[in-house]
């Protein structure tokens, strides 16, 4: 027992000497990305940076990576000039329906339903209401109106231009034309 107690002792005192060391910081750094900001002091001497400016603006007339030149603006007389004007670029030789059938599953069947008819699951489950069938008389859409709506969306409906990329918008567009059809038969 005396020698059980001799050693707790002599462990306690190493302990208690070891842990009373005068290095206060650790002897190696982990990720000293996380502690030490980047220097943006030097940008700022070498005039890269205005005043204020995190970081500098893209330049004049480029477009962001996978964006697109749409300019029909985002209101009603916009909404009317892409109903009557605009048109699909793609011919049927680069529509591909099975394509726009898998980005209109993921994307627009939940609500509009997966044949176009305005009962998707969130309707179903009467989390939203109020979606129109493709076939509705007073809507009468079109290529263009499709599109604009995909881009800027129309009131309760959200914009996919961040989700979709051009090329992708327009393999939807025909896909709902292709369900319109099929409903209005």
């Amino acid at each position: 027992m005396k020698s059980i107690l001799k050693i707790t002792v002599v462990f306690v005192m190493l302990m208690s000497i070891v842990s009373c060391g005068k290095e206060t910081r650790r002897s190696k750094q982990y990720m000293p990305n996380m502690y030490e900001s980047v220097g943006y002091e030097a940008y700022q001497e070498a005039g890269v940076f205005n005043k204020n400016m995190e970081a500098q603006l893209p330049a004049e007339g480029t477009l962001p990576r996978g964006g697109s030149i749409y300019e029909i603006e985002d209101t009603n007389a916009g909404y009317d000039l892409a109903k009557s004007t605009l048109t699909n670029p793609l011919d049927s030789t680069q529509v591909d329906y099975t394509r726009g059938k898998e980005l209109y599953d993921i994307y627009c069947g939940i609500c509009h339903g997966t044949k176009g008819n305005g009962k998707g699951k969130l309707v179903e489950r009467e989390k939203i209401l109020g979606v129109p069938s493709y076939d509705d008389q007073g809507r009468a859409i079109t290529t263009g109106s499709i599109y604009h709506v995909i881009y800027y969306g129309k009131n309760t409906m959200g914009s996919y231009a961040n989700q979709l990329n051009e090329e992708e918008r327009w393999q939807v567009t025909a896909y709902v034309e292709k369900l319109k059809a099929e409903l209005e038969k």
